[in-house]
Order: C-alpha cells, then sequence, then structure tokens
C-alpha cells in the first residue's frame, strides 16, 4: 500500500507521546472498571469504526461572496484521493471516499479503482449534482431539476444520476445520495404538490435502475439555494419519499439541514424506529447549513445523536446499518487537519455513547427520574475518552496525535510545492 507520509515520521511523533498514553489509558481503565465498563471492549469498538471522507471536503470551500483558495489545493479526484489517504493512514478511521459527480468524473475508471486501491481507499455513497450546471450542459437547473415543470430537465438530472450509478458500479460503490436544489424563492413561483410529484416521478425511475444489492439516499434540507420553499424541506418530507419509492430507499440526515433547535437526534429515532435511516452528513452549524467542523460547535448534540445509534446498535434493532459520512466546508484551516479532527469527534462521540449506564439509564427512565437519566448521559459525555480513541489508532498503525504527526511531514508544503497555485475568486464550493 501505497503511504503518502513516511512511517519514520509518525513512529518519531508517536515515540514521544507513547508513555504518557499507556500512563493515561491505564488510568481511565481503571475508572471505567468501578463504572462496569471494560475500556478494551469499547477501543476494539472504536478502532473499528469508520466515517467516509467526501472528495470535496479536501479542497478549500467558500461562501457564496469569495473563496479563497489554500496551498496545494488538489487539481483533481487524483490529488483528492492523496490527501484523503493521509487522513485515513493518520487518524485510521475514514477507510471510504465519498465521490462527487461531474466534479471527480474520469474518462478512466479502471485507473482511478486503481489509484484507490493503491492508497487503501474504498469508494463510499455516490453523490449526484444537479443543483449546478456543468459545462456542456444542454438544459439548465437554474429553476429545478428533478422536480422541473420541463420533462426535459428532469430526463437529463434523471440521466445524471443513472450515470452515478454506473460509475458507482465500476468503483464498487453501494449506494447513490441524492439532494437537489430544487424550490422557489418567492411566493406562488411554485405549486407546491405539483413539484414534489414530478419530484417523485423522477426518483422512481432513478430507483427503477438500482441494482438490487444498492442504496438510495434522499436527503432533506430546509433551504438554500431556494429561500421560499424547498422541494424536500425536513424529514418528514423524506420519509415521505423514502415510504414511496421501497425497500432500498432510506433517509439521508445532514446535521446542518434543520431548523435552529429542531431534536435532531429525535428523528434519528423516529428514523431507526421505522427503519428508514440510512446515514449521516456530519458537520456542525451556528445558525444553519453552515457546514462547519464536526463537534465545533455542539459536541453534547452530536453526542445525543450518538446516544440512539448506540441505543439501536444495543438492542439490535431490526434494519439498523446506517452509512457515516462527513460533509464539511474549510474556509479558513487547512481541510486535511480539519477533516481529520472531525473524524476523531466522531469517534469521541461513538465511545461516550458506548460507555453509557444503560441499564441505570433505562430504569431512571421507567421511574420517570429526569434528573437522574439526564446525569447518566452527562457522566459519559464528561469522560475524556482520549486516551481510547488515541490507543486505538496506535494499535491501528495511525498517530497517536494526528494533527502533530501530519504538520511534523510537511506534508502541505510538499504538495504545494508540486501542484500549481490557484487564483481567488468569486464564491461557491469546490
Amino acid at each position: 500500500m501505497t503511504l503518502m507520509i513516511s512511517t519514520s515520521v509518525v513512529e518519531a511523533e508517536n515515540a514521544t507521546r507513547r508513555d504518557a498514553l499507556t500512563r493515561d489509558y491505564d488510568s481511565l481503565g481503571e475508572r471505567l472498571a468501578r463504572r462496569g465498563v471494560d475500556i478494551d471492549a469499547v477501543k476494539a469498538k472504536v478502532a473499528a469504526y469508520g466515517v467516509a471522507v467526501p472528495s470535496w471536503g479536501v479542497g478549500t470551500g467558500g461562501t457564496r461572496f469569495a473563496r479563497f483558495p489554500g496551498a496545494g489545493e488538489p487539481r483533481n479526484i487524483f490529488d483528492k484521493l492523496e490527501d484523503c489517504a493521509v487522513i485515513q493512514q493518520l487518524t485510521r478511521a475514514t477507510p471510504a471516499v465519498s465521490l462527487h459527480i461531474p466534479w471527480d468524473k474520469v474518462s478512466d475508471l479502471g485507473a482511478l479503482k486503481e489509484k484507490g486501491t493503491a492508497l487503501g481507499l474504498s469508494f463510499d455513497a455516490m453523490n449526484s449534482n444537479t443543483f449546478s450546471d456543468a459545462p456542456g450542459q444542454t438544459h439548465s437547473y437554474k429553476f429545478g431539476s428533478l422536480s422541473h415543470t420541463d420533462s426535459a430537465t428532469r430526463r437529463q438530472a434523471i440521466e445524471h444520476n443513472l450515470e452515478c450509478v454506473e460509475i458507482g458500479k465500476a468503483l464498487g460503490s453501494k449506494a447513490l445520495t441524492v439532494w437537489i436544489g430544487d424550490g422557489s424563492n418567492f411566493p406562488g413561483q411554485s405549486n407546491f404538490t405539483r413539484a414534489f410529484e414530478r419530484y417523485l416521478d423522477s426518483m422512481k425511475a432513478v430507483y427503477a435502475a438500482l441494482p438490487d444489492d444498492w442504496r438510495v439516499f434522499t436527503e432533506h434540507k430546509m433551504f438554500e439555494p431556494a429561500f421560499y420553499s424547498s422541494v424536500v424541506q425536513d424529514w418528514g418530507t423524506n420519509y415521505l419519499i423514502a415510504q414511496e419509492l421501497g425497500p432500498k430507499a432510506f433517509c439521508l440526515v445532514d446535521l446542518g439541514h434543520h431548523a435552529p433547535n429542531v431534536n435532531i437526534e429525535m428523528i434519528v429515532a423516529r428514523l431507526i424506529q421505522f427503519k428508514k435511516l440510512g446515514g449521516f452528513h456530519f458537520n456542525d452549524s451556528k445558525y444553519g447549513d453552515d457546514d462547519l467542523d464536526t463537534g465545533s460547535i455542539d459536541p453534547y448534540r452530536l453526542f445525543l445523536v450518538f446516544n440512539e445509534l448506540v441505543d439501536a446498535e444495543t438492542r439490535a434493532a431490526d434494519g439498523f446499518d446506517p452509512a457515516h459520512m462527513l460533509d464539511q466546508s474549510h474556509n479558513v484551516t487547512d481541510p486535511i487537519e480539519s477533516l481529520m479532527t472531525s473524524a476523531m469527534e466522531v469517534g469521541r462521540a461513538y465511545a461516550q455513547a458506548l460507555i453509557v449506564d444503560r441499564n441505570a439509564l433505562a430504569g431512571y427512565q421507567q421511574e420517570n427520574d429526569a434528573l437522574m437519566a439526564s446525569e447518566t448521559l452527562k457522566t459519559a459525555f464528561r469522560t475524556d475518552v482520549e486516551p481510547i480513541l488515541a490507543m486505538a489508532r496506535l494499535e491501528n498503525g495511525g498517530a497517536i496525535s494526528p494533527v502533530s504527526a501530519y504538520r511534523e511531514s510537511g506534508y502541505r508544503a510538499r504538495v504545494a510545492a508540486e501542484r500549481p497555485a490557484v487564483a481567488g475568486g468569486g464564491g461557491g464550493i469546490v
């Protein structure tokens, strides 16, 4: 397997931290044992856990006002895979990459798959793009795609999704994620019912072409780019879509695609209960769909989401098999560093949820003891599980401190010298 960072750099970095980590791990193990928790069992689950990296996440993002490129930005999907391989090498928590078409489209899919294999990466869900126009596109998506009033435009959007499936089949992917920007900016601009009917008809055509072993994840978003109405605006509509399409259709939950203060963890519980939770796009938000680094604003909410996931895992909930992926835009940080820390934050929330005293929690819930039920969750959340995460990385061949090892490697400076600088310009994400 091709490694993007010398193992000697990682080993030297680890050597300076190994003894302290061992002491911290043993100390935490003793404290958890008093609570009836086997630290090694938790570590094993954390070590086996993985979250997919979005190919577009390794480039510098932007807003609708401006984009300020970073040094050594990837020029193409092959460069992106190399950056993703750095994240996996150091964190050992991101074994798969999720592609976005047409951004990542290449003529030689065999070479792309070979590159991924050489770097130790697999390909997660394919993401279609009918929210912007590609060069040479016949029909514009300015006024919609899968729900457009024009049948030729809808057909074009359907064909694009079918193309994504074909590309995914060649790469070993098993899922298609569909998010559309369709909606309206003015009252009266769109007939809500007719637009949703057209969307369902289009998605049924996509669904009919899915291989038997594939899943389709539909994604909702309350606003943006349409600011008055969105065709797939909330989880309830998303659930209706999954029900209408059939057993291979599931709902994808992006943590930023909800109204402020919405109880996302309860939405997760509902979708698990009715066997329609497809997976996640993990990020964080302060005001809306900010696409901030996961856990940077509200790590407790992330923990509460994982509390529901571990609850379902513990009781072996029927049909429970969610896909996990990061979905972030990095405007002022090194994207590789942000994605590494985000992957670690997701793992942290998982580890914290694994040490919740579920028997005690169930008892307090049964007795309607609100305070102690809450304190049971907080006891797990307040526990510093970093030694578990670091030990899992170390034993899996990664870095005890991924960001430190990355900076010590000089990778960013090296690729900056190899990749031409990109000029700044208008708004828009990578």
